[in-house]
């Protein structure tokens, strides 16, 4: 009988044979990772454990990118407990501002993440590395201050559904389509405890940052993670950056999923997630024309080139409706300087955007962002709970970057492709 990803994986890490859904394993960390809003928490617990180091100062990565830069004294103080941390056990690699961003973006791109690791971190998005081939899962502060100390952790080996994707890609439609078509038909529990695995033949339509879009809302479906099989797209981007030996791991023709769901791409169009939940998944044409008071492109998957670049495509030579306020959130420095050299921030920022340094705070409700009661947003983020970004009457709609200038430049909910032509190779 074969293997998943996920078994193979575990298995690999907890050095035994196999490790079969259902088993519960000790598994070896690659990456132990946590951020500025739960830091303090985990280092506090760590102490109470009474542990005096860190498993492997290379392994233990600590990223300020919720409140950095600091939005007032309390943030202040996170930061300066990452900071404090990072000074104590000597920690190789912590990221703020000046060459920092999401952890989830920045990871990969600094050659900390590659195919077959197995990744902790204390935040849920964690999983969004299944876009390289390793497995992420998200943990509790409790847990992530275990796992720093002993480099490993206990875990119950999950089943895993198959999600399969064929057919032709319609222009305008991205990975952030995928995974709200995958969300929703399981809803937000369907996949609970459980990975998803995401492939088939088109999947080497989407790249790097697509896949990372894919992976990244996996939780949003109850997943424990999500996964693509790595493959040529994967190693191009891996390649020139890993900091480590790897090897790829791929699931086995025979393995045993506990459920498959095949995904035409011919029928799939743009795609928004409607107030109050990830899984309110409707065509954009639906509810196009309603207002919108704010349009933010950003986040840990989904402030990439790719879709600056597109939201760009939909921008280019105009502006913004008035009464609009479009923020652009480049998700790493470098992303940052990559589209100051293409010329991209010029286009976005001559439309009316305001770009901001990498940061998570809108996202997550924090600053840089923050709706006010009533208002209605079209953002690229991965989460539209009720006051998630705001006030608890304000209304968050979830889509991809194209579709998100296409609002910002209507004033209203619109399909890009009323507004312009298919973007050449679906940039």
């Amino acid at each position: 009988m074969g293997c998943t990803m996920a078994e193979k994986i575990l298995a690999r890490h907890a050095d035994t044979a196999d490790a079969m859904a259902g088993d519960v394993v000790i598994a070896r960390l690659d990456l132990v990772h946590l951020h500025d809003a739960n830091g303090q928490i985990a280092f506090d617990t760590f102490e109470r454990f009474g542990a005096t180091h860190v498993f492997d100062r290379e392994r233990v990565v600590l990223i300020s990118d919720h409140f950095a830069p600091a939005k007032d004294a309390r943030s202040a103080l996170a930061l300066e407990a990452m900071r404090r941390f990072a000074r104590a056990h000597n920690l190789r690699y912590y990221f703020e501002l000046t060459d920092g961003g999401i952890e989830h973006t920045l990871l990969p791109q600094k050659g900390l993440v590659a195919p077959g690791d197995l990744i902790l971190g204390a935040d849920s998005h964690t999983c969004t590395v299944g876009a390289f081939g390793a497995l992420g899962m998200g943990m509790g502060s409790t847990d992530i201050a275990a796992a720093m100390a002993l480099g490993e952790q206990w875990i119950v080996v999950p089943e895993t559904i198959r999600c399969e994707f064929s057919g032709p890609r319609h222009p305008f439609v991205t990975g952030k389509d995928l995974i709200l078509s995958v969300i929703g038909r399981l809803g937000v529990d369907g996949a609970a405890y459980q990975a998803l695995e995401f492939a088939g033949p088109a999947m080497p339509m989407f790249n790097i940052d697509e896949r990372m879009a894919l992976c990244n809302m996996a939780v949003e479906a109850g997943a424990e993670t999500g996964m693509v099989p790595p493959d040529d797209v994967t190693l191009a981007y891996v390649l020139p950056r890993a900091l480590r030996s790897f090897e790829t791991v791929l699931p086995d023709e025979d393995a045993v999923y506990s459920a498959r769901h095949l995904f035409d791409l011919r029928e799939l169009e743009p795609l928004i997630a409607v107030p109050y939940s990830p899984g309110n998944v409707v065509p954009v044409s639906r509810v196009a024309g309603i207002p919108v008071n704010q349009v933010y492109i950003g986040n840990c998957a989904n402030g990439t080139m790719t879709d600056l670049r597109q939201a760009a495509h939909v921008l280019g030579g105009r502006h913004i409706a008035s009464g609009v306020r479009l923020i652009v959130v480049p998700a790493t420095q470098e992303i940052y300087r990559q589209a100051m050299r293409e010329g991209v921030l010029e286009i976005l920022s001559s439309a009316g955007a305001s770009i901001s340094m990498p940061t998570c705070g809108a996202c997550c409700g924090l600053h840089n962002g923050i709706l006010a009661a009533g208002e209605v947003a079209v953002t690229t983020t991965n989460r539209n709970f009720r006051g998630r970004m705001g006030h608890v009457t304000s209304q968050v709609y979830l889509a991809n970057a194209y579709v998100a200038a296409a609002s910002a430049l209507e004033g209203t909910i619109q399909d890009p492709a009323r507004l312009v032509k298919a973007p050449p190779a679906f940039a």
